[in-house]
């Protein structure tokens, strides 16, 4: 924990606690989260008192309940039945809860031996309330009342916020507390700017590229993030030209040769007029295509024909554009044209 405890003394904590759980609490109770205040869970569970009871404090609207495993499904339906969401934990023992006294014997003979150092990180502990920075601190009989004791998460938060710190990083399988965070953000005078939220891994989204994905949310969010752990070597200090945006006025795609083009070398043919550049033949018809540019580097004249200062081909001549195209396909006669809107010249 932050450095406080060898690999093999966590190692132990963690092993030892699951086998005496396993061996003399499983079976006998479950656990499950609840959409309600401490208060409120509290008055719920009087029916079941010494039975059923709040194990855990995430936040102003959620607590985890845990207990007997009948009284706990007795619970759960009446509050379930209330239109309160709950959700089970996928437990089968009732962890911070007085089930865990009845370990407290095995756990105080098989974890004696855990010597903690004072941590590399100093962190806020939810079992003492309080900043755990010396040694000896998390000791075999501190991972016994962290099993024992309600879970105070919500508290810390709240402390951690008053005392100035906004990035809270879930560190975990799924982010089921990034929600209860903002809640207690939300009751407080930080405001949205000013914090930052954020899971790590996701459910069935656990790989790389998740825990990259959340890395880069807490990066552009203005969290320095430590790049080298987890990039290969020398692509944390690497960096990428972006494309260049169009007010620079430097392309990165193909500049035009000129306004004569070519037809042929294009596939069409020339049109052998100064407003049409070419044309081609549409395959499997007997339709032709007529294509142009217009422009007033191209066509100077055309800058005579303004309209409240605007470049406007005149209507005549989108007329002889018509007579030119019907004298290829054998119409020698414009009976109409309506023009619906003016063809601005750039």
């Amino acid at each position: 924990m932050s450095g406080a405890l060898s690999l093999e003394d966590a190692a132990r904590v963690v092993a030892l606690r699951s086998q005496a759980i396993a061996g003399q609490l499983a079976g006998r109770g479950g656990m499950a989260s609840v959409a309600l205040s401490e208060s409120e869970a509290a008055g719920w569970l009087k029916r079941w008192a010494g039975r059923v009871e709040v194990a855990a404090v995430n936040g102003p609207s959620s607590v985890v309940i845990a207990g007997d495993a009948e009284a706990l499904d007795e619970a759960l339906e009446a509050l379930a039945a209330d239109g309160i969401r709950v959700r089970r934990v996928a437990v089968d023992y009732a962890s911070h809860t007085r089930h865990v006294e009845d370990i407290r014997e095995t756990l105080a003979e098989t974890l004696a031996g855990v010597t903690a150092k004072a941590p590399m990180v100093p962190f806020y502990s939810t079992v003492t309330g309080e900043w755990v920075e010396a040694e000896g601190v998390l000791d075999g009989g501190y991972w016994y009342r962290n099993l024992r004791g309600q879970v105070g998460f919500g508290p810390a938060v709240g402390e951690l916020i008053r005392q100035g710190h906004g990035v809270f990083v879930e560190v975990s399988a799924h982010p089921v507390l990034v929600q209860p965070i903002t809640e207690i953000l939300d009751g407080t005078d930080t405001t949205a700017d000013d914090a930052v939220v954020a899971g790590s891994l996701r459910r069935e989204d656990g790989g790389l590229r998740r825990l990259l994905t959340s890395m880069a949310e807490l990066f552009v969010r203005g969290v320095p993030v430590d790049w080298s752990g987890v990039l290969p070597e020398g692509a944390a200090s690497g960096r990428v030209d972006l494309p260049t945006y169009a007010f620079d006025h430097q392309h990165y795609w193909l500049e035009t040769a000129g306004s004569v083009t070519d037809a042929a070398s294009l596939g069409q043919a020339a049109a052998d007029h100064p407003l049409l550049g070419a044309m081609v033949e549409l395959p499997h018809s007997d339709r032709l295509v007529f294509t142009s540019r217009l422009s007033l580097k191209a066509q100077p004249w055309l800058a005579d024909h303004r309209v409240g200062g605007v470049v406007l081909v005149p209507g005549t001549g989108l007329v002889e554009l018509a007579v030119r195209a019907g004298d290829e396909t054998g119409c020698g006669v414009l009976e109409e044209l309506v023009i619906e809107a003016p063809l601005v010249v750039p």
